[in-house]
């Protein structure tokens, strides 16, 4: 498992929509699935009708894109807290919610292509 320590702003954010299961960690709720918004290594921004609130720890589940980590593709699950609400009214979902990442762990990696032969 990977951790964090400097701050989420020190890497680079790309406005990138993915694929998120998000749950309140720990807590054994139903997770919501919604689309990141904008996504970097340290955090990630999205939109849910969930009530959460500033300091609330969540579990995410995405696939990590080779345009943030220079690597192929990667399933990751992510434990952060939440640092920022912005309400909204979006088909997404009432709330934007930016999460700010403290660990996370590499799940799966996506399989190499396969090679041509001469």
């Amino acid at each position: 498992m990977e951790f964090f320590t400097a701050d989420r702003r020190s890497s680079h954010r790309l406005q990138f929509k993915t694929a998120l299961r998000v749950r309140v960690w720990k807590s054994g709720s139903t997770e919501q699935r919604t689309e990141s918004e904008n996504l970097s290594e340290r955090g990630t921004f999205f939109a849910t009708d969930a009530p959460f609130a500033i300091g609330s720890p969540l579990e995410i589940l995405l696939k990590m894109p080779q345009e943030i980590t220079g690597k192929p593709a990667t399933e990751w699950k992510c434990t952060g807290h939440v640092v920022r609400l912005e309400p909204r009214d979006s088909p997404r979902g009432k709330l934007g919610v930016g999460v700010q990442f403290d660990c996370y762990e590499i799940l799966r990696a996506q399989p190499p292509p396969p090679r041509e032969s001469i």
